[in-house]
């Protein structure tokens, strides 16, 4: 049996584990001792580890199982967005004292949100990672890795209705979590290293046409040209041949 770290056991780092707990043995780290007493208790075999921005911890220590584990996925965010270039460094360089010279197959979750927001369709080479500053600082230490861009992260307690939206008019680039998980588990069986794929369910509704259908409010059909940046995963698609279990935001809550 496979063992398999996450990086990050927070609301994806869970339901990803989730989805491979049945095959494979999980290890994980989280940030407070309570949660991770909480996860060694069901079977998680998990750490504490915390990788701060503002500072470098020189003195980090390596994760005790790394040389045991086969897969690696990171969940912490390495964006720009997240936090400056310079804290990003610093969250990299602990991430990486953490893991060392870790040569198995290695998943980043990384996002959409490195597109610009502008009305068209985007593909993965609208945007090398080698332009993104935190996928270029892992792929660097790291060339096996694997980068997933997610879309708005749904399900489970995560609906749109749920929150104040804005352009109720433009689409939705959302992905449910199962989907996240179903397409990990495909590149872990198939052993695929240096990808990078758009995470997208293929379907974009309006923002409203979904929190209509979370209401159960019917409305008439809608003709208008949807606005917005639409993510495509016709790439992730065409290559893994993979079936997404949730392809429309609408159907999400269901």
């Amino acid at each position: 049996m496979k063992k398999i770290g996450i990086i990050g056991y927070g609301w994806l780092g869970a339901r990803i584990e989730a989805s491979l707990s049945n095959q494979y043995e999980v290890y994980a780290t989280t940030t407070t001792q309570e949660k991770a007493d909480e996860l060694n208790a069901r079977g998680v075999k998990a750490v504490v580890a915390s990788f701060v921005d503002y500072q470098l911890k020189n003195s980090i220590p390596q994760w005790e199982e790394i040389e045991n584990l086969d897969v690696l996925i990171i969940t912490i965010p390495v964006s720009e967005k997240s936090c400056c270039v310079s804290s990003l460094y610093n969250r990299i360089q602990n991430l990486s004292s953490f893991i060392g010279d870790f040569k198995g197959q290695l998943f980043l979750m990384s996002s959409t949100g490195v597109y610009p927001d502008l009305s068209k369709e985007f593909t993965e080479e609208d945007m090398p990672w080698e332009k993104v500053s935190g996928e270029r600082m892992i792929k660097n230490k790291y060339p096996q890795t694997n980068i997933l861009r997610l879309s708005g992260l749904m399900g489970d307690n995560r609906l749109l209705k749920n929150y104040k939206v804005s352009n109720p008019d433009f689409a939705v680039n959302h992905i449910h979590y199962a989907d996240i998980g179903g397409v990990i588990v495909k590149m872990i069986e198939e052993g695929l290293e240096a990808k990078l794929y758009n995470v997208s369910a293929p379907i974009h509704p309006t923002k409203s046409e979904v929190i209509n259908a979370q209401k159960n409010i019917q409305e008439e059909q809608n003709v208008e040209e949807v606005k917005g940046k639409i993510i495509l995963s016709s790439k992730l698609v065409s290559e893994l041949d993979y079936v997404f279990q949730y392809p429309d935001p609408r159907t999400f809550h269901l």
